[in-house]
């Protein structure tokens, strides 16, 4: 059985063909990462691709994202990572040398996607949480954040990803939507300490900036590639309405 095949048996989560070799490549490089001792001991797993395979979100997520441990080697991660990509068939196609940032290029067709990108967040945020999980798909225990800590950074990640980057990512919307939607909790300590404010006045801020920035165009544009046809056409007029009343519930 392959890896895309126990990924789909396990998370339930039905591929476009397209996206198939995409997520082999995605698992293919993740195990390379988990089973590095050096790099296993200096990063925890996160973000969409995280909480699918962990089954607390249900869309398809196309990049791997991590939290760089407190008083690791970033440059030693660099340096490792680089030999990883290597040993493993990818080619840097752009790195960010100040953070932990690298567009990676698998050989596919021309129709298909191409480009792996791979991110780890080294600001420390000492309120996350974090405790080791079994992927099944990979088969292996890797150190992840919480899923109180995945809400709570994502609730910030709207407002953050367009201060830092003018941007504004559909797939924030729709993950808050959907861990409302199941009823988790969020550590309200790691909003504290990324906003500055208290969980209040931060969804406040949140309401008004979803109200004000995000239309449907951009929900369609960013989710359209991540959701199976009916899904996003069932969800995509109602998801700004639905995500604002489980905002102003709080």
């Amino acid at each position: 059985m392959t890896l895309v095949n126990l990924y789909l048996m396990n998370n339930g989560i039905l591929l476009k063909k397209t996206d198939i070799l995409h997520k082999f490549y995605l698992l293919k490089l993740l195990t390379g990462i988990v089973d590095n001792p050096f790099l296993a001991s200096s990063v925890y797993f996160k973000g969409g691709t995280c909480a699918t395979m962990l089954g607390f979100l249900d869309r398809f997520s196309v990049d791997l994202d991590f939290d760089l441990k407190p008083d690791s080697k970033k440059e030693k991660v660099r340096e490792i990572l680089a030999k990883v990509f290597e040993d493993l068939g990818f080619k840097i196609i752009e790195e960010n040398k100040k953070v932990l940032f690298f567009n990676l290029k698998y050989d596919a067709p021309l129709d298909q996607r191409s480009t792996l990108k791979v991110s780890i967040y080294d600001e420390i945020v000492r309120s996350n949480v974090y405790k080791p999980f079994m992927l099944p798909v990979i088969g292996r225990l890797v150190n992840c954040q919480t899923i109180e800590t995945m809400f709570a950074n994502k609730l910030v990640a709207p407002m953050d990803r367009y201060n830092r980057h003018e941007k504004i990512a559909g797939r924030d919307i729709y993950d808050i939507h959907y861990f409302f939607s199941k009823g988790y909790k969020f550590r309200e300590e790691i909003v504290k300490e990324r906003t500055g404010l208290n969980t209040d006045d931060y969804v406040r801020k949140l309401i008004k900036f979803i109200e004000e920035k995000v239309t449907e165009k951009i929900l369609t544009e960013d989710l359209n590639a991540l959701l199976p046809y009916d899904k996003f056409q069932k969800i995509r007029k109602t998801l700004k309405a639905e995500t604002l009343l489980f905002l102003k519930s709080l």
